[in-house]
């Protein structure tokens, strides 16, 4: 064990004191803290302002009233920028060039209550009773699924790739030859899995850090649903096991090569694998109550990506979650065994590339 940690030590410093991770890493702190500010810019108002001549109307939502005492004052409020528009005696509405389409049917809505009110009608408002304990933060659960797709398909491929370069950087170079007089080829392979994981780890501990730190002064903290320590804990853990899987079968297929042009050939059938399960999962932050959603989300790898989409977006039974991570760790721990023989049998022989079979043998 001690062997493989120190590999792992050198991957995790070599990796971090390259100028590429420092800038992805600088690049996804900027993306992750200004993505919760993105909806206000596309919402348009949160809150108008309304000048009134005469009496104010009762209170509406979103809408601050102001008192003018003539037509002339709330004009010239209204051309200097001061309020959106402006009710002149609860019969017109003023307004610079068109009026804002929520805020005139916020003002007609007005005006017709009070119309009511004045002849004698008593308007009683709907009752709404939500039959899903869930429903409120229906809306914010897809849209936390929705970013963890993409932030552990990324996370995954991007980490996988970097396992598969790194073994074909060893092995064009000769480097592996000397690494294995003191080193058993498992213990190579596990560290540079690990230290490539820790610093994958890093990455999403980014991600998920900036996003809630953000989502305070942005106004979504108070809308984010309950159990999100589970949920983050969740990711964490799915992308532990997801990482594992993919990164076992990177080093395998990088380990037929020797030349770095050929990793995408090599790779395809993964990254094929690693795109029908991202594809799997956004179906899933859609409909995480479906039967696709269901199955799959018990299947490796799928269960990777959709088991914690399923679980962000919906509430999942427990014992589908447990049955779920059995059978993913059933499944890495048998693509890590397989990955470390082909290892094995390939990262020795440079040249041409060489069949899975003949590593295999």
């Amino acid at each position: 064990m001690n062997a493989m940690w120190l590999v792992a030590r050198r991957e995790i410093r070599t990796r971090v004191r390259t100028g590429s991770f420092l800038v992805s890493l600088a690049i996804t702190v900027v993306i992750v803290a200004v993505l919760p500010f993105v909806p206000k810019f596309f919402d348009g108002h949160d809150d108008y302002d309304v000048g009134v001549v005469g009496t104010a109307p009762a209170a509406v939502a979103q809408v601050k009233f102001h008192q003018y005492p003539d037509e002339a004052a709330a004009r010239k409020a209204v051309t200097g920028g001061d309020v959106d528009a402006a009710l002149v005696d609860d019969r017109k509405v003023l307004a610079e060039g068109q009026l804002d389409t929520r805020l005139g049917l916020l003002l007609e809505n007005a005006h017709r209550e009070a119309r009511l009110r004045a002849s004698g009608v008593t308007i009683t408002p709907l009752t709404v009773e939500s039959l899903a304990a869930d429903a409120r933060y229906r809306q914010v659960r897809t849209g936390i699924a929705m970013l963890l797709v993409m932030v552990l398909f990324f996370l995954n491929i991007y980490s996988a790739m970097f396992v598969a370069m790194g073994v074909v950087e060893e092995k064009g170079s000769r480097i592996v030859e000397i690494l294995l007089t003191s080193l058993r080829p498992w213990q190579l392979l596990g560290g540079k899995i690990i230290g490539l994981g820790v610093l994958g780890l890093i990455n999403l501990g980014v991600v998920i850090g900036v996003g809630l730190a953000a989502s305070v002064p942005a106004g979504l903290a108070p809308d984010l649903p309950p159990g999100m320590a589970g949920i983050v804990a969740g990711t964490v853990v799915w992308f532990v096991l997801g990482y594992a899987f993919f990164a076992a079968m990177a080093a395998a297929f990088g380990s037929l090569v020797s030349r770095q042009e050929e990793v995408g050939s090599v790779l395809s059938p993964m990254t094929m694998l690693m795109t029908i399960t991202y594809l799997v999962a956004y179906f899933a932050a859609i409909e995480p109550a479906g039967s696709v959603a269901r199955i799959l989300s018990l299947i490796p790898p799928f269960s990777s990506m959709v088991m914690p989409v399923r679980s962000a977006a919906s509430v999942v039974p427990f014992g589908e979650v447990a049955l779920a991570v059995a059978l993913m760790l059933v499944a890495t721990v048998a693509v890590l065994f397989g990955g470390a023989r082909v290892y094995e049998g390939a990262v020795l022989r440079t040249g041409a590339r060489v069949r899975l079979r003949e590593a295999l043998g």
